[in-house]
């Protein structure tokens, strides 16, 4: 198992009393937005699906996809992703996709009102951290965002590296 795999358990569907447990799911990671912890603050994680098209999804089975520079917005009750990179799948025809038009995410609607309200109150955002896989379903794990300052920056440097050198010095 790599280390961009790991099994998550679901939640078990249905009225039934008596159906099994559900299988946990094989979850395998696309893209990492690893810029996004160094320049924002995440406050709060959400858990999404996103609509896509056949293309789409064999692009990303390649893992060729991108997180750089993209944001979630909130519009008419919907959110969509906005500047996400999904490579053109090479062995597509006519009906390849568009590599960075918007794409819809699913939420609850009760989940898009809570979000609206988070980001008119503050400075807030939406930024996508990871991209992944879950089962047969692309998921996408959205950070309410709050911008870091530069000494924020510079202070995040200084923990991370002194937590390494502990680590260094525990083995």
């Amino acid at each position: 198992m790599n280390n961009s795999e790991k099994t998550v358990k679901q939640k078990p569907t249905g009225g039934a009393g008596n159906m099994p447990a559900s299988k946990p799911r094989k979850e395998v990671v696309i893209a990492l937005n690893k810029r996004a912890y160094h320049d924002y603050l995440i406050l709060d994680k959400y858990e999404t699906g996103i609509v896509l098209s056949g293309t789409e999804v064999k692009s990303l089975r390649d893992h060729k996809a991108s997180l750089v520079d993209s944001y979630a917005r909130v519009k008419k009750n919907e959110v969509w992703l906005n500047n996400a990179n999904i490579a053109i799948y090479k062995l597509g025809t006519f009906t390849n996709h568009e590599p960075t038009s918007s794409r819809k995410l699913l939420m609850k609607k009760s989940e898009i009102r809570k979000l609206e309200n988070k980001l008119k109150d503050r400075s807030l955002t939406l930024i996508p951290l990871k991209l992944y896989f879950s089962g047969p379903f692309v998921k996408v794990e959205l950070g309410l965002a709050k911008g870091k300052k530069q000494y924020d920056k510079r202070e995040s440097i200084k923990k991370a590296d002194v937590q390494r050198q502990l680590k260094r010095v525990k083995l």
